[in-house]
């Protein structure tokens, strides 16, 4: 979430050994106006569902130090994937994220509370799409990457830093 307080497209590098692993060792961003509207064009948002009552993602955990580095990996390809403008790198990004997140907490999409079949509609849009994930734990948005539109999705808009006189 500390990523949304910068302007751009940013990579936040985490390490436990720094502030307990709470903040970012490590930010870089990007700001160029040219990457933010291809972001803004392909990146689409499908609202899913709310996290339902009684839901909580660390109920099963298999935290595996080669999935957490896969995990992290996948961020960095994100993040280069974007610079490069590469749609099928960033989809592959986050199909590798969303693996990553089934393997080390698998409540994070099949969990008892949850009535929406979220594996399945994550196949659905992957196969159909680049590439897509969800938002966080339990559902909430799908982004999906998609040079054409999405039925169904809203758009996002990336906030650049203002510029100075």
């Amino acid at each position: 979430m500390a990523g949304l307080i910068y302007p751009g497209v940013n990579r936040l590098d985490y390490d436990y050994g720094y502030e307990g692993g709470f903040f970012p060792v490590h930010i870089e961003c990007n700001s160029d106006p040219d990457i933010a509207h291809w972001l803004e064009e392909v990146i689409h948002i499908v609202p899913v569902a709310p996290r339902p009552d009684g839901y909580n993602p660390l109920g099963e955990k298999h935290l595996d130090p080669e999935w957490i580095r896969r995990l992290g990996q996948s961020g960095k390809q994100c993040f280069d994937a974007i610079l490069a403008k590469d749609l099928r790198a960033l989809g592959a990004s986050l199909k590798e994220c969303m693996k990553c997140w089934e393997a080390l907490l698998p409540h994070t999409v099949r969990h008892p509370a949850i009535t929406v079949d979220l594996l399945a509609l994550l196949g659905c849009y992957q196969s159909r799409y680049a590439g897509a994930m969800y938002s966080g734990c339990g559902g909430g948005y799908l982004y999906v990457v998609s040079e054409e539109r999405v039925p169904g999705s809203i758009r996002m808009k990336v906030r650049l830093a203002a510029r100075r006189g």
